[in-house]
């Protein structure tokens, strides 16, 4: 007789698949890309107001759509991008998220022009290192995520409150806030593996 063990996750995960895959994976797991530490940010900034499994299961669409979130394209693009991601059934379809996405890329290439290395900003907050919660009750902001969010709109970028900016840091593993009996909390970086599009 076959036992199977399923895992002990983080209880937000629930029974999906696809949100399963992206938790064992990706989420936690620390991310030093500079592109895509900025892609996971604008998509966090498409999630406001929704869930995640929402961009979750558009993710494909969106990284078609925003020409695989390589900012020199993104930030190019005019108002006739606008009007087609507008008709793009695939993505979240918010003109103001959009709008903050292309901003997003050339604020990206703004401060690589300055010779600002974005994953080495990403991680100035915490002073490069991985923050690990006591991993008890969920937070949904923090001191660290306030002081983010702060730099991040004087910059100009959008959709980057201290929630927001605190679900991305979760995500990429800036903060490991993996529940205390979840598999994927000890060593999230050794456990998991970061798929990059």
């Amino acid at each position: 007789m076959h036992i199977s063990h399923i895992p002990t996750r983080c209880a937000w995960v629930g029974n999906d698949p696809l949100m399963q895959s992206y938790h064992d994976e990706e989420w936690g797991v620390p991310l030093h890309d500079s592109r895509m530490l900025w892609e996971m940010l604008m998509l966090e900034g498409f999630q406001a107001g929704l869930s995640w499994i929402v961009v979750l299961r558009k993710r494909e669409a969106f990284r078609k759509a925003f020409a695989g979130f390589d900012p020199v394209k993104v930030a190019k693009f005019d108002e006739a991008d606008i009007e087609r991601l507008m008709g793009d059934a695939g993505i979240v379809r918010a003109r103001a998220k959009i709008e903050a996405t292309i901003r997003g890329a050339q604020i990206y290439l703004d401060m690589q022009a300055h010779g600002e290395n974005f994953s080495d900003f990403c991680w100035s907050f915490t002073d490069g290192k991985v923050i690990t919660t006591e991993g008890g009750p969920r937070l949904t902001l923090s001191p660290v995520s306030e002081a983010a969010s702060k730099e991040m709109k004087r910059r100009g970028f959008k959709f980057v409150g201290p929630t927001i900016v605190y679900a991305w840091m979760q995500g990429v593993g800036i903060i490991n806030d993996h529940s205390t009996d979840c598999f994927r909390r000890a060593a999230p970086e050794v456990v998991g593996k970061r798929c990059c599009g």
